[in-house]
């Protein structure tokens, strides 16, 4: 082979020239990338709010090293990409590769500001005068809805308010853009429900997705719902619906577990629409019909406290939605599910799932506890000692109210009062059990020492 002539080394130096030059643009922007990185900073230094809004201690620690650990990552990378254009392995490299190395770390930037900015939307609300506190109390509710001990360990739970109907939840420990976990539970809340006790079903909804995650209770319950369609017949339909339907349900379950009958006047409340989206039936929605969905709600609440209260509701919903003049293969598939209904709450109720060391659902959820008679008494004796209300648990405090409602003894006006002034003394307290608070319980007491009529 022939000694290369001058114009090969042209080219052979354009080419190294060109890499050079690719590589000093890729430091720079890598260089950039770390600039703006650095302007990340922890929310604690960024976002103004009163003590008592601030989000929990442990959901702060959790979202902190959470992102922390993500830029310490993220900045490892850009270091190790910019340490690598230096060697020769680096200076070597065509344009190609080094900008498909740089491309990666800037999507990997793009994920970390992403979560970023999916924490700092719910954080940024406890800046706002009131809905921060407000919040903040929701928090303190969430986490008594949650917790269940000696079953789990809960997750923290932030909320925060958005436009629209509907609440919804990401939990805990699924992914998020960039494909790890997230470490607290995030609900959002419709801000249109503020404040009333209909805000209770749709926060303890959401918690009881959570709450089926961490039990794995739409795992054990899919094979049961499968079995069930093995009878086949006209009934096999429904079972195959139960189980399309049965997140939901389970979430539904856990709402009215710890709320009564609040929880199915707060789910009318959601699912009160023009009639063709009540009767919609879908192969590809996870959530019951609503029609169905609110006499299902009051069939879980008779078997687990059994009072014609349940009855009362069922018809009041199905005046405001008789079934009447719809498609008659509607009418035929919405009658094989209400028959149905019966087998599959009784199911519902009993089931052991290994999670729970054999006992049933209802078992776990101390019903008894919650009976009608007994939110009512509870209403009755706060009237004249307002602070066993504040001394209650959250849910309790939301099932009674609830009750009350039910019971045409809480007006809309006595309930947003009521409820504004305990989402900020459950806040308030929250903020003083926090280590290291600076304020005394007297002090700090002072402003909401009194429930309002």
């Amino acid at each position: 082979m022939g000694a290369a002539g001058p114009a090969d080394h042209r080219d052979r130096s354009l080419a190294v020239n060109h890499n050079s030059y690719a590589a000093q643009m890729l430091d720079i922007e890598a260089r950039s990338l770390l600039t703006r990185l650095a302007r990340v900073k922890p929310f604690a230094l960024l976002e103004p709010m009163l003590p008592a809004a601030a989000i929990s201690a442990p959901a702060q620690r959790a979202i902190e090293g959470y992102l922390a650990n993500g830029r310490r990552e993220l900045r490892q990378r850009i270091h190790q990409f910019l340490g690598w254009l230096k060697t020769p392995a680096g200076r070597n490299a065509s344009p190609v590769e080094a900008q498909g190395v740089f491309t990666l770390l800037r999507l990997r930037f793009n994920n970390v500001l992403s979560q970023f900015d999916l924490f700092a939307d719910v954080i940024t609300q406890r800046s706002e005068h009131e809905t921060g506190v407000w919040l903040s109390g929701l928090d303190v509710a969430a986490a008594d809805a949650l917790a269940l001990p000696g079953y789990f360990t809960a997750p923290p739970v932030i909320c925060y308010l958005d436009r629209g109907p509907g609440a919804a939840i990401r939990r805990a420990r699924t992914r998020l853009p960039g494909g790890s976990e997230s470490p607290v539970a995030i609900v959002r809340v419709p801000r249109e429900r503020m404040v009333g006790s209909g805000i209770g079903s749709s926060l303890v909804h959401e918690v009881g997705h959570q709450a089926a995650s961490l039990l794995e209770l739409v795992e054990s319950l899919r094979p049961v719902l499968k079995g069930m369609q093995q009878s086949g017949g006209r009934e096999r339909v429904a079972w195959e619906f139960w189980e399309r339907w049965i997140s939901e349900i389970v979430a539904d379950f856990w709402s009215v577990a710890r709320l009564g009958i609040g929880s199915t006047l707060g789910l009318m409340a959601v699912v009160s629409l023009p009639k063709a989206f009540v009767f919609r039936v879908t192969n590809d929605d996870p959530h019951p019909t609503p029609w169905v969905r609110v006499l299902l709600s009051c069939a879980v609440g008779r078997a687990l406290y059994p009072h014609p209260q349940w009855d009362k509701v069922a018809r009041l919903w199905q005046s405001f939605y008789p079934a009447t003049d719809l498609r008659p293969e509607i009418t035929n598939l919405l009658q094989t599910i209400m028959t149905t209904i019966p087998g599959f709450v009784a199911l519902l109720v009993n089931h052991r799932p290994r999670s729970l060391g054999g006992r049933s659902l209802a078992e776990v959820m101390k019903t008894q506890n919650r009976q009608p008679a007994r939110l009512s008494a509870y209403y009755k004796a706060w009237q004249g000692q307002p602070q066993q209300m504040r001394a209650a648990p959250p849910t309790l405090v939301f099932a009674v109210l609830g009750q009350a409602k039910m019971d045409s003894s809480l007006s809309p006006e006595q309930e947003s009062r009521m409820f504004a002034y305990l989402l900020t003394y459950w806040a308030l307290q929250a903020n003083l059990n926090e280590p290291g608070c600076g304020c005394t319980h007297k002090r700090a007491s002072a402003s909401v020492r009194r429930i309002p009529a």
